[in-house]
């Protein structure tokens, strides 16, 4: 069974121009994108490539790969049916061991009245990530934004990666 998904996999790659990727088991398409060729009579249409995108606004841009790329992710805050709202935070990548989702690590201080000092504390969240963050490695910064519930722990989308410059045994204050 491996052996038929990976030539199916190679077979949709050769297509790639043509289809969108095809890895999963139901048929993946983007809901808005109407595929059938609408026909005129008399008229030659060229096929064009059609690919829903749409800016989530706040002053994040569409990643260029969201733009050109064939991957279908419904989930995806730049291809998919998620809107951003509410909160939008940042933190370091934890793990990625998930399919299409990261841990994020928020370090924090907090206050002890009584001592006078501050303590170190974190939490962790989960966020999904599209397909169009390609290079992602442990340790990166990335900004994530509130949306819907996508599963039982995930409620938040990656926006921006910001790359890091090596990634630092450091406490760090967002």
């Amino acid at each position: 069974p491996d052996r038929s998904l990976l030539l199916a996999h190679l077979a949709v790659r050769r297509k790639s121009f043509k289809m969108s990727e095809q890895i999963e088991r139901a048929y993946q398409k983007q809901p808005p994108i109407f595929q059938n060729k609408k026909r005129v009579v008399g008229k030659v249409q060229k096929a064009k490539e059609q690919r829903f995108t749409k800016s989530v606004g706040l002053g994040f841009k569409t990643p260029r790969e969201a733009i050109e790329g064939t991957y279908i992710d419904k989930k995806c805050p730049f291809t998919g049916n998620v809107s951003i709202r509410g909160r939008i935070l940042t933190g370091l990548i934890h793990s990625m061991k998930m399919k299409r989702t990261l841990v994020i690590r928020r370090d924090y201080l907090h206050f002890i009245k009584k001592y006078q000092r501050y303590e170190k504390r974190h939490k962790t969240l989960s966020a999904h990530v599209s397909p169009c963050f390609r290079d992602l490695a442990l340790g990166d910064l990335v900004t994530v934004g509130q949306c819907r519930p996508l599963s039982k722990t995930v409620r938040f989308n990656v926006l921006k990666v910001s790359m890091s410059l090596k990634a630092k045994k450091s406490f760090d204050k967002f």
